[in-house]
């Protein structure tokens, strides 16, 4: 039976959680030290299939600034965030591009799309 050690980071509270795997359970596994609900299903999912948002930025042609912020729709497999990057590095947009402006769609197959987080007109 395997154990798990983990901080919440759904909210400020930051909970230290204990995911303990439980054939018993209706979900695999048995969450203590969350405070809400939130927290045992972040915890169980930090260890099933952990996600984070990426945010970085991308280059952008005929506009004031040479890239652009940019940012995940959802939460990407952790596992793929370098493989993300490598597509992410070789894009290249042009001017105007106005935020939520879809700069990558559905990346590597994983239903999240990049978009852009800031407006940025042309030069």
């Amino acid at each position: 039976m395997k154990e798990y050690e983990k901080v919440c980071i759904v909210c400020p509270v930051g909970c230290r959680l204990t995911i303990t795997e439980d054939s018993n359970s209706n979900n695999g596994y048995r969450v203590e030290g969350n405070n809400c609900p939130r927290g045992e299903k972040y915890g169980i999912k930090e260890v099933t299939n952990p996600t984070r948002v990426l945010t970085t930025t991308v280059k952008i042609s005929g506009a004031h600034h040479d890239r652009i912020p940019v940012i995940s729709s959802d939460g990407l497999p952790k596992k793929k965030l370098f493989e993300c990057m490598e597509i992410i590095n070789d894009v290249n947009i042009v001017a105007p591009i106005k935020a939520g402006d879809v700069i990558v769609e559905d990346i590597l197959d994983t239903g999240v799309d990049i978009v852009a987080s800031r407006s940025m007109d042309k030069q």
